[in-house]
């Protein structure tokens, strides 16, 4: 049996690690000839500004009061170049926007393991091409660029990393530093022979990463002051850096100006996902090279932008982000980047016919040189055999003969099961379908004995069924944020707490003094939670930044969080709710909004839920009904009075997967980086760091998924079943659903389709494994008992 479950959990690595080895293995090939065009090029020197986060309906429309945000910008538009929205793709991030932008390939996948910092796989680039580069901006995105060229023409000047804390005073300096160094540059270059004679050679590259729009919109969302203001002030910053330019170089027209955003933002501050908020982006453009504005009477378009911009008479050239790389690469005359994809976009160059055909045709040679190498590289590494055009798969029908059940029952099990196991496949879709499947297991109680057995059992599991059916109703967490409903879920944590203590102190030999210390602990921790969420919300609001003192309570809250339940009472109801209480702290602190309540409403299922079982334990005569406040949690347990499988365990497999899934989706779509909301971690740091704030947000997702394991730990316990045997039955329910999701991974469309595609299977494909961790956990949480001394106990009368 151990051999068996040994090797099943072998198999599933092996078939989670192929996904991963299929789609997340970099596509990038090497070994290309490098193309350009052969006619003298319009420009000599470019200069790329990015506004990080700038969407573009926030530059283009007009104020209240019919005025521009970016006069400068605007002035431009009807005056002197062209412009249009660059189409970005998912994911909407910082990284794979400018490589888009200055490598033309949309984001190796295999980056993402990197944290889209570091470069997984070596690429070619605007940069790499140029004679020389100079930037200026994050330290988050400039290397990626210098590091892997060839030589040393790239040159990168950053600010301290702390500079990016969203909750300064003043994120408007982080454009500030990028405008001034770039104004000291020059006036240093006038007294430096050397680098005056870099920046007057021609098929060179200045390189502006403006920071502080992307900041002010995380920290204070885009229809804020500070986020308009912020564009106001980068306009101000572009006018003077243009003039600086002319004069320095004389107005000899020889200058191209590229004007764009690596992505938007959604109105509740966040972007990664594929909302028009954060796809659609700017684009100006003008200078040597670049058409005059052009007037039209009419334009066709999908969209209602242009009227309400008040531009419809000024034609616009929407272009996929892609795109820019061939264009800037073009109007100066360098190489295409080598695994660039993008496609010219010709409307854009004021050229003749002849340079316009060339550059498109060496654009064009230049991808099929891609596909050259990558179908050379495909046949040395495949038997010749095997390398054949993909033909589609055929599912044969599974046939399964139950031949000891009546053909009316075997009939009504596999239609209930086939329909939960849709609903749980529709579920990673339709987050409301879990608000189906709740609304079902409401109406349970009703359709069987149970009603009739224990009523106050039976309603309490369909009034809380019903209530935590009510959050896949919701919006995603994150998009209107409400500190009353975390203050209201602590309240409510606060009176829960004082109910069950003092309960339990008056019961006789049920209580120690050092049990009652923890419990007032834990509950203390929740009120210092309540006033660091509050405190540290008041205090970004003023634009303080995040206290010290809220900051070390933060921190030793989640630290505690695993640690002080492991003093209480290995008594199961004690056990369960001490966990409650530590976990609660910690998802205050991490919570902006209705997802507060969520745990608590899933935590209280969960203990009707341990009840409900033992009557459906008694109704089927397989044991005599023990008493809750009796059982204790044991870390040794006697296997012998494990009992064999009945058709009542498929359900609670069944119900394991159903929390499991609904803990996944209850608030949010964990598939989706749009899901998550860096305001969750502020009261542990407001300095930007990815992999500390995604630690911190994977450990608030991870703590619905030990509430329900703790308590399913209970219901093992209350009902001998057997974890392997468990595991088994999850084994087939995950598996059944991994068949649905494997014929549904997608290699084509957008980043988002793809990568939606792959995280579902491989979710449903690690259920299993991640469940054996997560019991592991939760057997640690509920059976292991820590003393604060080596005193007896003495119990409270």
């Amino acid at each position: 049996m151990l051999l068996f479950f040994a090797l099943g959990l072998l198999v599933h690595f092996v078939f989670f690690a192929s996904i991963f080895d299929i789609y997340f293995t970099s596509p990038l090939v090497h070994g290309m000839t490098p193309q350009f065009t052969p006619l003298p090029p319009p420009a000599r020197r470019l200069v790329l500004f990015v506004a990080d986060g700038l969407r573009a309906d926030a530059l283009y429309e007009l104020d209240e009061n019919g005025n521009s945000r970016a006069p400068f910008i605007r002035n431009i538009i009807m005056h002197e170049g062209s412009w249009g929205i660059s189409h970005t793709r998912v994911p909407t991030e910082s990284r794979p926007g400018h490589v888009a932008l200055i490598a033309g390939f949309y984001e190796d996948v295999s980056a993402v393991a990197k944290g889209w910092k570091e470069n997984p796989v070596e690429f070619d680039s605007l940069f790499n091409e140029s004679k020389y580069t100079w930037s200026w901006g994050s330290p988050d995105i400039l290397p990626m660029f210098a590091k892997g060229a060839s030589g040393d023409h790239v040159y990168t000047y950053s600010y301290d990393s702390k500079r990016q804390d969203f909750g300064a005073h003043d994120a408007t300096k982080l454009d500030t530093w990028v405008f001034d160094n770039v104004k000291d540059f020059f006036h240093h270059a006038r007294n430096n022979q050397s680098l005056l004679s870099k920046i007057n050679e021609e098929k060179i590259v200045f390189f502006l990463h403006l920071l502080g729009i992307d900041t002010n919109g995380h920290a204070h969302r885009p229809s804020s002051r500070d986020y308009k203001d912020n564009i106001k002030k980068v306009d101000d910053g572009v006018k003077e850096i243009v003039s600086m330019f002319n004069h320095f170089y004389g107005n000899d027209g020889k200058t191209t100006f590229i004007f764009t955003s690596d992505h938007g933002m959604t109105d509740w501050g966040s972007h990664g996902a594929g909302h028009p908020s954060e796809t659609l982006t700017p684009l100006v453009t003008w200078g040597a090279g670049i058409k005059y504005p052009q007037r039209v009477s009419a334009q066709q378009f999908d969209d209602a932008f242009l009227k309400e911009w008040r531009l419809e008479n000024w034609k616009r050239l929407d272009v996929n982000q892609a795109d820019i790389a061939p264009l800037m690469t073009s109007l100066i005359g360098v190489p295409f980047p080598l695994n660039s994809v993008g496609i010219l976009p010709v409307d854009y160059l004021n050229n003749t016919d002849l340079f316009k055909a060339e550059s498109i045709f060496t654009n064009a040679v230049q991808i099929l040189e891609q596909f050259k190498v990558k179908m050379t590289q495909k046949k040395e590494a495949t038997l010749p055999f095997l390398f054949t055009p993909f033909k589609f798969q055929v599912i044969q029908d599974l046939v399964a003969s139950l031949l000891t059940y009546p053909l009316s029952h075997f009939v009504g099990y596999l239609l209930v099961f086939t329909l939960g196991t849709e609903v749980l496949v529709l579920s990673f879709f339709y987050r409301y379908m879990l608000t189906i499947g709740l609304t079902a297991f409401a109406a349970w109680p009703f359709l069987t004995q149970l009603w009739t057995r224990a009523k106050v059992t039976s309603l309490s599991w369909t009034f809380f069924s019903l209530l935590l059916a009510v959050f896949p109703l919701m919006p995603v967490v994150g998009r209107k944020p409400d500190i009353s409903l975390v203050m209201g879920a602590g309240l409510l944590v606060l009176l829960l707490s004082l109910y069950v203590v003092t309960s339990l102190t008056k019961r006789k030999d049920s209580f120690t003094k050092e049990e009652l210390l923890v419990h007032l602990l834990q509950v203390l921790s929740t009120v210092l939670s309540m006033y660091v969420v509050y405190s540290t919300q008041s205090s970004l609001l003023r634009k303080q930044g995040l206290p010290l003192r809220n900051q070390i309570i933060s921190w030793a809250t989640l630290a505690s969080s695993l640690i002080v339940p492991l003093l209480s009472s290995p008594a199961l109801f004690q056990r369960l709710f001490s966990i409650l209480l530590s976990l609660m702290s910690t998802y205050l602190l991490l919570s902006t909004g209705y997802e507060a309540l969520f745990p608590l409403v899933l935590s209280c299922l969960m203990f009707v839920w341990i009840n409900i079982e033992q009557e459906t334990l008694q109704q089927s005569g397989v044991s005599c009904k023990q008493k809750l406040t009796s059982i204790q949690f044991s870390y040794n347990t006697d296997i012998t009075q494990f009992r064999q499988l009945c058709l009542d365990d498929i359900r609670r497999a069944f119900f394991l997967v159903f929390f499991l899934v609904t803990a996944f989706f209850g608030t949010g779509n964990i598939a989706s980086i749009n899901s998550f909301d860096l305001a969750s971690v502020y009261c542990f740091l407001t300095v930007f760091s990815p992999f500390m704030m995604g630690s911190l947000m994977m450990w608030k997702i991870l703590i619905p998924f030990v509430l329900v394991m703790c308590a399913f730990e209970a219901v093992q316990f209350t009902t001998q079943l057997s974890s392997k045997s468990l595991f088994l039955i999850v084994l087939v329910i995950s598996d059944i659903m991994a068949l649905h999701f494997f014929f549904l991974v997608k290699d084509y469309g957008s980043w988002l389709d793809i990568g939606t595609s792959i995280s579902h299977y491989v979710i449903v494909m690690s259920m299993t494994i991640f469940l054996v961790f997560l019991n592991g956990l939760a057997q640690l949480l509920t059976t292991r008992k820590l003393r604060l001394c080596g005193k007896p106990k003495s119990h409270l009368m």
